[in-house]
């Protein structure tokens, strides 16, 4: 709080030994020191405090970025489930012989194994 020097405590000492006098000064400086411990006292624990409360606050920021990534883990590992799925029926589909190794190639949004339309009435395919 205050940081005096040699000098200055005895300068202030002199100034209360003139003004309060030689029989109060003790009791005098007992009392002033009393209330800078607990001044010092109370600074502590109201930094103490909001420390504390700084502390919970990052805390709960934190527990909620884990929560939210606890969602996302869910999210991915549903993705992956359902992928896995997909893939294990596709592989039983091409083992089974309803589906061509490649697929069919829907580039141009046709199927290639689907009969083609004559193009002799009279319209041209696109």
């Amino acid at each position: 709080m205050f940081d005096f020097g040699f000098w200055e405590i005895i300068m202030i000492l002199l100034v209360g030994l003139i003004v309060v006098g030689p029989e109060r000064l003790p009791g005098l400086a007992r009392t002033v020191g009393l209330w800078v411990g607990r001044v010092r006292r109370f600074v502590t624990d109201a930094k103490s405090e909001i420390d504390k409360e700084l502390a919970a606050e990052e805390l709960k920021k934190v527990l909620d970025k884990q929560n939210a990534m606890d969602d996302i883990y869910e999210i991915v590992e549903e993705t992956r489930q359902v992928a896995g799925q997909v893939k294990q029926n596709l592989s039983n589909g091409i083992k089974a012989g309803n589906l061509s190794e490649t697929g069919p190639d829907l580039s141009d949004g046709r199927d290639e194994r689907a009969p083609s339309k004559p193009a002799s009435q009279g319209h041209i395919e696109p």
